[in-house]
This record gives C-alpha cells, structure tokens and sequence, in this order.
C-alpha cells in the first residue's frame, strides 16, 4: 500500500517538565501524516470538506517506545493498511533524526456525509488514486 514520509520538527512548546513531547500532540503528529498522505495522491483535504465528506478519528492506538524531545526531527512514516471502505486504516512509524524508532501507532476513520452526518463509502476519485 502506498507510504509517505512526513517530517516535523518537535517545538518546545510540545514538550513537558521532563523535557519530551507530551503524549497528546502524538495526535497532532499523525494528522499532519494523514494530511500530507492524502496531498501526496493529489487530494486536499480543504477540498474534500468543501465537498462535504470530513474524516473523524474513530480508533486511535499508539505505542510508545522511547521518547522524542526539543529539538528533534521526526520523520512520520504513514502507510495505507487496506484499500478503504467507509473506513480508511492508516499504520505509522515515528523515527528521530538518528533513525530511532520511536512510537508506532494507526488510526480508523470513517467517511462522513456532512449533510446527513452518516457514514459513507470512501469518494471515487481518492480510490481512483489507489
């Protein structure tokens, strides 16, 4: 399935008392990875909104093991687990600038009419890029 690599750079203000990136901006991290994803294949994420299919975080699991701290480079490895039905399954893999593997996490989301507010099947035109 297809990969991409995203790239953030860990602010300080990410970071807590003990001097690594608090847990919950990880969820910051793999939506950027999603977003980049989906504008790798030449879809806007903007554009999918407008024409009214958003994408909420149905199921979120990570695992971390070793931490990331100021200053660190991450690269955010994103892969597509599965072609995409009314769900879309997105695994990733966090690396520091040394190569560490630092987190592994995935993500469930579920295609949404914003009208109706119901799920719906994955749009043709992203499965096209598939």
């Amino acid at each position: 399935m297809k990969t991409h690599n995203s790239f953030v750079k860990v602010r300080y203000a990410e970071t807590d008392q003990m001097g690594v990136v608090y847990h919950g901006n990880y969820a910051q991290y793999l939506e950027l990875a999603r977003i980049e994803w989906l504008s790798s294949l030449g879809i806007s994420y903007k554009s999918m909104e407008e024409e009214g299919v958003m994408l909420p975080v149905y199921n979120l699991e990570i695992t971390f093991k070793k931490s990331a701290v100021f200053d660190d480079v991450l690269r955010v490895e994103t892969t597509l687990r599965k072609i995409p039905t009314a769900r879309i399954v997105f695994d990733y893999k966090i690396y520091n600038q040394n190569n560490d593997l630092l987190t592994i996490a995935s993500t469930e989301l579920v295609f949404m009419n914003m009208k109706t507010n119901r799920p719906m099947r994955c749009p043709s035109y992203l499965l096209d890029k598939l």
